[in-house]
């Protein structure tokens, strides 16, 4: 991976079209940082549903967050990440629990500050 300068600030380089890195053109350092964490939680809860054998359907993953506003920096606090899917009324349950998996096999979770909270919610239809 590499950073080069565009016309519009930075850009990550990818063969498919590279990605603005900056607020106004494209998206922020943080909200980089903020769908990374939420993409692998993502795809590890696809594979913990998979792996429970319980049928589901994916609509969307909304995410937010919050930051410090305290000082300058105002680093990422919190990351909430909802996940809208359709499960079957008797296995939403076992769904809910396997959101706790998440933490302990998402490589970018694992990657945080501790003083960083990520919070997965479910929502099923």
């Amino acid at each position: 991976m590499k950073l080069i300068t565009g016309e519009n600030g930075l850009e990550l380089v990818h063969p498919n079209g590279n990605w603005q890195v900056k607020k106004e053109s494209g998206f922020s350092p943080v909200e980089m940082l903020v769908s990374s964490v939420a993409a692998c939680s993502t795809y590890v809860y696809e594979d913990v549903l998979h792996n429970s054998k319980i049928p589901y359907e994916l609509h969307e993953v909304e995410i937010s967050y919050q930051r410090d506003s305290v000082g300058t920096v105002h680093p990422v606090t919190k990351i909430i990440i909802t996940f809208h899917v359709t499960i079957p009324v008797e296995l939403q349950e076992r769904a809910n629990r396997g959101l706790k998996l998440i933490p302990k096999h998402c490589p970018v979770v694992q990657a945080l500050a501790d003083t960083i909270v990520v919070e997965e919610k479910l929502i099923c239809r």
